[in-house]
């Protein structure tokens, strides 16, 4: 028998859970936007050379893929968690590596700023 409160607090988590996987698909689908921008519309405005709009704005859209693939990965991780009345934590690797990716990708957009 489930204790009093314990099934609520579960419904709610694995419904905090669902919003956090959308959050996961607006922020890929969002980085997906950014790719086109900077990748596809930036390069006829700015003039010059198109290949680093290219670069950075296919680093946006493989960063944006990623993020939908991570947060699918998180939400099933969080889900059998919660079957097994666990918890799971995020992966500091996971983490470190979504930050290198928009440090990089940061960095390209500044330099395109600055140069482009």
């Amino acid at each position: 028998m489930t204790e009093p409160g314990v099934e609520d607090a579960t419904r709610r988590t694995r419904l905090a859970n669902e919003r956090t996987y959308l959050a996961w698909w607006r922020t890929g689908i969002a980085s997906l936007a950014v790719g086109i921008g900077i990748g596809r519309l930036l390069p006829d405005t700015a003039g010059g050379a198109k290949w680093p709009y290219e670069v950075v704005g296919v680093g946006f859209g493989f960063l944006g893929l990623a993020i939908l693939v991570v947060g699918l990965r998180r939400t099933r991780d969080v889900e059998k968690a919660l079957d097994r009345g666990s918890y799971a934590p995020v992966s500091a690797g996971l983490l470190t590596w979504l930050v290198a990716a928009g440090l990089v990708l940061g960095v390209g957009v500044i330099a395109l700023v600055l140069f482009g």
